[in-house]
């Protein structure tokens, strides 16, 4: 073996190295930025649920509440459409913005339901959550045709959901419901292996890869949002 082998054989280890050593940092940031995101969330929602002149601005002023939404959405678009453009502390002030919005328009459920009842669907969400997130990672299966497929079903329900609003059908309410567990419980095992794969691949811990880091909370982050929200739905006791 000569000298350019050797040196190659060298690198390759070194490489190695770098990537078991970049990719449990990566991930435990992925769970630690996801987690964070929850808590600003569930504060938020508790602080404005009892903060009854915030809370009735908002459920009032239908231009605050679609101003709300709308900026909602612009800010998860341009996390995910501009990762690679905007810098690693953009991305988080804009992660952490648009979950403080989040817990401002979920303080509702606080109106609607018993405390009670959204602790027990928050302890019921997280352990599904874990169940399918560990089943996503540690599967040797390819979940890619999965993911697809429940993408596709995904846009199934928000069209229904739409058309729910003018039909105003408790019973097609609850069927969106059950399919909308059945979606995100899939798509949190399917994101899950999606993230590791990703992640994997990066070379270090740099900040491009915690960027990636960052997109992949806010997807774990929205699976979990969706899937308590689905799941408030029926059981959630309004009482």
């Amino acid at each position: 073996m000569n000298y350019n082998e050797l040196n190659f054989d060298a690198m390759s280890r070194e490489r190695e190295l770098s990537m078991s050593a970049a990719f449990p940092v990566l991930m435990r940031k992925v769970y630690v930025w996801m987690t964070l995101a929850l808590v600003l969330t569930g504060i938020t929602a508790y602080g404005v649920a009892n903060t009854p002149g915030i809370r009735e601005t908002l459920m009032t002023n239908t231009f605050l509440y679609w101003g709300l939404i709308i900026a909602e959405f612009g800010l998860v678009i341009g996390i995910s459409a501009g990762i690679n453009k905007l810098s690693l502390t953009t991305a988080t002030l804009m992660f952490v913005l648009y979950s403080i919005i989040n817990g401002a328009m979920l303080s509702s459920i606080f109106v609607v339901y018993t405390e009670a009842s959204i602790a027990s669907v928050f302890f019921i969400t997280a352990g599904t959550f874990a169940v399918m997130a560990f089943i996503g990672y540690t599967t040797k299966k390819d979940l890619t045709s999965m993911g697809k497929i429940l993408f596709m079903a995904l846009i199934g329900i928000i069209i229904a959901t739409i058309v729910n609003i003018f039909l105003k059908s408790s019973g097609l309410q609850m069927i969106v419901s059950y399919l909308g567990v059945l979606i995100f419980v899939g798509l949190t095992a399917y994101d899950s292996q999606k993230i590791k794969n990703m992640l994997q691949m990066a070379p270090d811990a740099g900040e491009g890869a915690q960027k990636l880091a960052l997109l992949g909370a806010l997807t774990l982050y929205l699976d979990f949002i969706n899937l308590f929200i689905y799941l408030l739905r029926i059981f959630g006791r309004r009482d």
